[in-house]
């Protein structure tokens, strides 16, 4: 599958819902399905983000 696109979510840590903030070249479908994953993961994603960048 090739990359076609890109989306900016902003998680919300820690308890979301991922937000869309921008997207180019990608159904409204497809960014439906991220934003569903995204809230799936956040509990693992929030974290990460944290030791990255610092707090929320």
């Amino acid at each position: 599958m090739a990359a076609d696109g890109e989306a900016v979510f902003i998680l919300n840590c820690p308890d979301g819902p991922p937000e869309l903030r921008e997207r180019h070249g990608l159904s409204l479908k497809t960014v439906n399905r991220i934003q569903k994953e995204l809230a799936n993961h956040l509990s693992a994603l929030c974290p990460k983000w944290s030791e990255i960048h610092g707090d929320f």
